[in-house]
């Protein structure tokens, strides 16, 4: 039987080899009956015409929005590789993330999935994987309480980042913890831990964190989205939604 020799291929490539061989093993990432829980899906892109600068740059109208979305619904998720103007009611997205210059262009493409949900929902791991860093990130419009789990697929190194998570999901964490396969390892923050958003959970692969500690560029120039999305595949290979 032949064997493909993932060395001679793309990281890109490898990883969707072992996505097929064991992506069907993966726990589910949020706690779901589907007796009883459903999973809708919202466009927040810059092609909703009812999504305007009046709701997202003010927090409360912002919230109300979703909530009126999540009505029948346990959670909505969508947003990989959306263009999103709502980034502009934050200044942290003026910054160019190569030398912290102001941009000349704004950053408004999403590199993750948003699962938007209630604040204090349990987050389990999706397959085994080591804390890699972790972090705070307080200011209006970032990701709150960060973690970043770092994975192994066979010889498939990649990285799964969790923003705007409770500021108690990383009281007891440690660097090095691992945590395996369904394990409960965080919970969903309020708006006042998570950067000022409505409660939902950031999702976001990566291959090579570029030196980054607990933190990862979301959201990228959409001249940038070739190199970026490279480095940042659909984590809708883990959500198994």
């Amino acid at each position: 039987m032949w064997t493909p020799d993932l060395t001679e291929m793309p990281i890109q490539q490898q990883f969707k080899l072992m996505i097929k061989k064991y992506g069907h093993d993966f726990h589910p990432i949020f706690p779901f009956d589907s007796a009883h829980d459903k999973i809708g899906s919202i466009d927040l892109s810059d092609k909703n015409p009812d999504f305007t600068e009046a709701i997202y740059s003010n927090p409360g109208l912002f919230t109300a929005f979703i909530n009126e979305r999540r009505k029948g619904f346990t959670y909505l998720a969508g947003g990989y590789a959306e263009n999103r103007l709502m980034y502009s009611r934050s200044e942290i997205f003026d910054r160019n993330l190569r030398d912290d210059s102001i941009c000349n262009e704004p950053r408004t493409l999403h590199l993750g999935i948003d699962i938007w949900c209630d604040a204090n929902t349990k987050l389990f791991a999706p397959l085994a994987g080591m804390v890699e860093s972790f972090a705070y990130h307080g200011a209006d419009g970032d990701y709150g309480a960060t973690i970043i789990l770092q994975h192994q697929l066979e010889t498939v190194n990649f990285y799964s980042l969790y923003g705007h998570l409770s500021k108690t999901s990383l009281e007891h964490i440690r660097l090095g913890q691992v945590f395996s396969r369904g394990e409960a390892f965080a919970t969903i923050g309020e708006a006042r831990d998570n950067g000022n958003w409505p409660p939902h959970l950031h999702l976001q692969l990566m291959f090579d964190l570029h030196n980054y500690e607990g933190d990862y560029p979301g959201v990228c120039k959409k001249s940038e989205a070739p190199y970026f999305l490279s480095n940042c595949p659909d984590p809708a290979a883990i959500l198994q939604w």
